[in-house]
């Protein structure tokens, strides 16, 4: 029987975690890969899960590689369409960051089909419907279950010229640090679950965790550009540290000149912070580095999941400006230097600065 629509409960409470806070803990989930088999890898992977990049790519030959990604997550709004137009987005966002194109999506999902309106469900994959229209791309086919959290997401192929490829891994000693969005989706969605978020600032979580990473392959057409990722479950510490370990490089981040949402930093004092941005933190290790300027809040915003968080781009100096540009070209206005990166003195890792 469908469940009535007068008695649809918030979609947040369906769900244990919403957004990228729901992945598994970094180190947790390296452990698991670990303990999974190593398999020869043919030379047309060009990338595989060595350094936990965004997508995973296959040359078909010398002028196209498909860039292939799944992401799919449970509620981080109560808006169905809003869920399905973050969700797709996300995923979408994976191709973005390795330098490619999307070219079609399939959907992934899960519903509690006895607890949520079918006239619900239809209106969050018509949300990730209108996310793909956004991106040009169709959904093509999809597979779907009925379970006991909702979870949506996408399958999202894409195409890439082998040269243009950006990796996570291929920052160099000298380059500067940019981050393409502002930080603060997490902290959002906590304080949101807790009923603490006003009107305003729900629609500034939608606008920026909706704003496809349009500046992904012009980013790559740039020779300065040398490595490129997008942050997200986590955090730009976390991403950033897979750029550095990736690479063999020492990053260092500017805590000044990390662009946050607004009022992000005083929902973070009142106590609106994930349950993952804790993972996080505990799961980098001895990796990350602090000033001991560095606040408990400040250490909340550089853990705190970001769901569709934006692209960190590691360029040469004198690209600085074409990326910013690109950015801004692309309706990124609050895209900014924040850091640079250096040559690893002893093990990889990250500095944070005040």
């Amino acid at each position: 029987m469908n469940p009535s629509t007068d008695a649809v409960p918030r979609l947040t409470s369906l769900s244990h975690g919403g957004g990228c806070g729901c992945k598994i803990a970094p180190g947790v989930l390296s452990e698991i890969l670990r303990c999974s088999p190593g398999l020869p890898i043919p030379a047309q992977l060009l990338v595989g899960i060595e350094t936990s990049d965004d997508a995973a790519v296959w040359k078909l030959n010398d002028s196209q590689a498909l860039v292939a990604t799944t992401d799919f997550f449970m509620p981080i709004v109560d808006d169905p369409h809003d869920f399905g137009r973050i969700a797709a987005t996300n995923a979408i966002s994976d191709v973005y960051a390795m330098g490619g194109t999307p070219i079609f999506a399939l959907a992934i999902v899960g519903m509690p089909i006895n607890v949520l309106p079918i006239e619900t469900i239809g209106r969050i994959l018509a949300g990730g419907q209108a996310a793909c229209a956004a991106a040009g791309i169709p959904i093509a086919g999809g597979h779907t279950i009925d379970s006991v959290e909702p979870i949506y997401g996408l399958v999202v192929l894409g195409l890439v010229h082998p040269d243009k490829l950006r990796k996570n891994s291929a920052a160099r000693a000298g380059d500067v640090l940019v981050l393409g969005k502002p930080l603060g989706v997490g902290i959002y969605s906590a304080a949101l679950k807790k009923e603490n978020l006003s009107a305003e600032h729900y629609t500034q979580m939608v606008n920026v965790a909706t704003q496809l990473n349009t500046p992904g392959p012009a980013l790559a057409e740039l020779a300065g550009v040398h490595a490129l990722t997008d942050v997200t479950g986590f955090g730009l510490a976390g991403h950033a540290l897979e750029l550095c370990r990736g690479a063999g490089v020492e990053g260092h981040v500017s805590m000044a000149g990390v662009p946050l949402l607004p009022g992000v930093f005083e929902l973070a004092q009142a106590g609106n912070i994930t349950g993952a941005s804790g993972r996080n933190w505990t799961s980098y290790g001895k990796d990350v580095h602090l000033d001991a300027s560095i606040s408990e809040v400040q250490k909340a915003l550089l853990s705190d999941p970001q769901t569709s968080g934006g692209l960190l781009v590691s360029c040469a100096p004198d690209s600085v400006d074409a990326v910013l540009a690109t950015f801004r070209d692309h309706g990124f206005g609050t895209a900014a230097r924040i850091g640079e990166i250096k040559a690893a003195s002893g093990q990889p890792g990250l500095v944070i600065h005040a």
